[in-house]
């Protein structure tokens, strides 16, 4: 490099590069326990090698298009009969 420029320092190695390190995603709460606890299902990933991340987000994304598709079947305040006979 230059003599104006400085030499960068290197990173630090991680102790165990070959060890799972979190992603450090935060996770907002969305006021749904059941959508609340599958997102935080996500930091296990954190402790997993990357191969074991697909088991992790297939069973988060079943539990996210379950908790989807249960709300098509709550049964909602029927509409309104609306007779326009006169």
């Amino acid at each position: 490099m230059s003599d104006s420029m400085p030499e960068p320092e290197p990173a630090a190695a991680p102790a165990d590069p070959a060890a799972p390190a979190p992603l450090g995603v935060p996770r907002v709460p969305t006021g749904d326990a059941a959508v609340d606890a599958l997102l935080e299902r996500l930091a296990d990933v954190d402790h997993l090698a990357a191969d074991g991340h697909l088991g992790v987000y297939e069973d988060v994304h079943r539990g996210l298009r379950d908790a989807l598709t249960a709300l098509d079947t709550r049964p909602g305040p029927r509409p309104e009969s609306h007779d326009h006979r006169s």
